[in-house]
This record gives structure tokens, C-alpha cells and sequence, in this order.
């Protein structure tokens, strides 16, 4: 089974362009893995208009496509994203991650 991972994350005020930046550093370093289908960082387009909820200028949404939970738990082990974590964690004012499998 496919797993989808979205992961809506608020920077701390103005800290949202260094943490894309250190997102961007290690994106390749998570496309490589094993079981890693899809990983993107995404942020508002402007200009939508009222069909869109505004996530607003410090969030972002991490887009995450696995082929198995096996392979997404072992990412969220991988030494790489500990030394992601360990660089963003500062900057990070909310966290939420979904874990979502298709029907």
C-alpha cells in the first residue's frame, strides 16, 4: 500500500526561508532512500482567491509519497533527517504530520 504523508509546518515569524533552504539541502539526501516516491516541499500560490485557505507566509506543506510504512519508518530514522531535525527544530513554531493511506 501506497503511504501519503502530509506534514504542515509553521516557522517561527520569518524563519521559514531557512528552513526551505535546509529542506532543499537534504531533499536529495531523502530521494535517494529506498521506498521514496515523492518529497516536496509546497507554500500558498498567490492570487487563488476565495476557493483557497491561506496557509500563510511562515507555513509550508511537506508532500511525501511511500511505497510502504516499512519505508517511510525507516526514513523517519534515517541519520540525515536527525541532523534535519536537529538544525530546523529552532525555527519550528508547530508541527503536524498526517499519515495517510489510500481507499
Amino acid at each position: 500500500m501506497t503511504v501519503h504523508v502530509l506534514a504542515i509546518i509553521t516557522a517561527k515569524p520569518g524563519q521559514r526561508a531557512t528552513i526551505l533552504a535546509a529542506f532543499a539541502e537534504n531533499r536529495p539526501n531523502v530521494l535517494a532512500e529506498a521506498g521514496c516516491i515523492a518529497y516536496e516541499a509546497t507554500v500558498d500560490l498567490p492570487d487563488v482567491g476565495p476557493i483557497q485557505t491561506p496557509l500563510g507566509p511562515d507555513s509550508f506543506v511537506v508532500i511525501e509519497r511511500w511505497e510502504s510504512l516499512e519505508a517511510l519508518k525507516a526514513h523517519a530514522a534515517a541519520p540525515h533527517m536527525a541532523a534535519y531535525a536537529a538544525k530546523t527544530r529552532p525555527l519550528v513554531a508547530t508541527r503536524a504530520v498526517h499519515v495517510l493511506g489510500g481507499v
